[in-house]
C-alpha cells in the first residue's frame, strides 16, 4: 500500500537536505547560524519567563486587593 505524505521524511531526504544546506552555506557559516538560533532561542524563553512571572505578580495583587477589599466591607 503506497500512502503518499508530505511530511513523511526519510534518510535519504535528509542526507539530501543537508548536503544542500552545506553547498548553500559553506561549514564556516553553519555554527554561526546556530549559536545565532540559540541566542533567539534562549531569548524567547526568557521572554517567555518575564511575562509567566509578571502575571502571577499581577494575579496575586489582585487577589490581596480583593481580599483586602471584602474583608474592609462587611
Amino acid at each position: 500500500m503506497y500512502t503518499s505524505g508530505l511530511l513523511f521524511i526519510g534518510t535519504q531526504e535528509i542526507i539530501i537536505i543537508v548536503v544542500l544546506v552545506l553547498l548553500l552555506f559553506g561549514g564556516k557559516k553553519i555554527p554561526e547560524l546556530m549559536r545565532g538560533l540559540g541566542r533567539g532561542v534562549k531569548e524567547f524563553k526568557d521572554g517567555q519567563r518575564e511575562e509567566d512571572t509578571a502575571n502571577k505578580n499581577s494575579t496575586t495583587n489582585t487577589t490581596n486587593t480583593t481580599n483586602t477589599n471584602n474583608t474592609q466591607n462587611p
